[in-house]
């Protein structure tokens, strides 16, 4: 107490005259209405700089849940795309179950490792049996085909890379329906090789290269990438095609994963079928 005592009377003179020029400000303020307003503009703009300080911080913070959010969106955005269309006429309304199939399910993942400096490229993601994650799933992400499932564990999975010698995934060139097979040489990241595309197909650099469709991994026309050269061999038939990937392999985060639930039935029928051969 007496040094607050002391601290007010060796500075009696100093708080005397900010006390004073408060007062001078208030009273000028209140008796002009221009001085009114620019009073309230100051003080608008620096309690809306402060707000929207404190709103990015905000907004920082639940960037976690926004993102996760916006995965989960993207889950039943992507399921609807790769599922047929419902039909829409008359005698949907009378008969809700006049539905095309529903062939496709999605699930998210985060990816806690990634090799792309091998031959034999793997991703390691969290995410497995018990989150519905089964061998033999298509993986994508947003710009279009990653991998494989290979194997699975109870909360874990790896999946065969594009940038695997192994990988075998089925392509088409989108503008023309021709298909063939998307491998990797092992040499460049940026890059796959697409084989099998006959020699009549019409080709140009920039063309899309998606998925054909015609397996139970992945849906037709996910993107793979572009057309970046084409290789011509006179003892070969077809083309060998370099494709500049979508995807930057060096710097991927987080996946989908696709489930045809149709797969065991139609592989069911397919070995039948060989068996009766």
């Amino acid at each position: 107490m007496q040094q607050i005592i002391y601290f007010i009377t060796k500075n009696s003179t100093k708080l005397l005259f900010l006390l004073l020029l408060v007062v001078s400000l208030y009273l000028t303020v209140q008796s002009h209405s221009y001085h009114q307003s620019q009073v309230l503009h100051s003080a608008n703009v620096v309690s809306g700089t402060i707000y929207e300080k404190t709103n990015s911080i905000t907004e920082y913070l639940h960037l976690k849940e926004e993102n996760e959010r916006l995965a989960e969106e993207n889950v039943k955005m992507k399921q609807i795309l790769y599922n047929s269309q419902l039909i829409v006429d008359s005698t949907f309304a009378v008969n809700p179950e006049m539905r095309i199939a529903q062939d496709y399910k999605m699930f998210k993942a985060k990816i806690i490792k990634n090799s792309f400096f091998k031959k034999e490229n793997y991703l390691t993601i969290k995410g497995g049996k018990l989150n519905g994650i089964k061998k033999d799933m298509g993986v994508i992400n947003a710009k279009g085909v990653i991998g494989i499932v290979e194997n699975v564990s109870k909360n874990y999975a790896t999946v065969q890379s594009i940038l695997n010698r192994h990988t075998k995934i089925g392509a088409k060139v989108s503008n023309t329906n021709h298909f063939g097979t998307i491998t990797w040489d092992g040499k460049n990241t940026g890059f796959v090789q697409l084989t099998d595309i006959p020699k009549l197909a019409a080709l140009r650099k920039g063309d899309s290269i998606v998925t054909g469709g015609i397996s139970t991994i992945f849906p037709e026309n996910i993107p793979v990438g572009v057309v970046d050269k084409v290789f011509t061999s006179k003892n070969s038939n077809f083309y060998t095609i370099n494709v500049r990937l979508f995807n930057d392999m060096t710097n991927i985060s987080s996946v989908y994963l696709i489930e045809h639930v149709h797969i065991k039935e139609i592989s069911q029928l397919e070995e039948e079928t060989v068996s009766d051969e």
